[in-house]
C-alpha cells in the first residue's frame, strides 16, 4: 500500500502507460481530487481517482496501476463543488 502523505498537492497523475490523467488538488480520505483545471478530458470540474489505483509515487509524479484510459472509466465526478 502506498503511503499516501507522499502524495502532494500538484503532482502529476499518470497512468501504467505513462499517459497524462490530471494534477493533484489534494487526497480526500481514499480518493485523490484532481484539480478542475487539469481533469482530464472532463476539465472544468473536480474528478477523483481511488488511491487503489496508485502504483507507487515517483518524484512528483503518481503513478496508477491501470492505463489512463481504463483509470478514467474509474474515474468519480464530484457532483457541485461543496468542497
Amino acid at each position: 500500500m502506498t503511503d499516501l502523505s507522499q502524495i502532494k498537492e500538484h503532482f502529476e497523475v499518470i497512468g501504467a502507460d505513462g499517459v497524462h490523467v490530471g494534477t493533484v488538488d489534494h487526497v480526500d480520505g481514499h480518493r485523490i481530487k484532481l484539480t478542475k483545471a487539469d481533469s482530464g478530458a472532463h476539465a472544468g470540474h473536480h474528478h477523483y481517482i481511488s488511491v487503489g489505483l496508485v502504483a507507487e509515487v515517483e518524484g512528483d509524479k503518481v503513478r496508477l496501476s491501470a492505463t489512463a484510459a481504463n483509470a478514467l472509466l474509474f474515474e468519480e465526478e464530484k457532483g457541485g463543488d461543496a468542497a
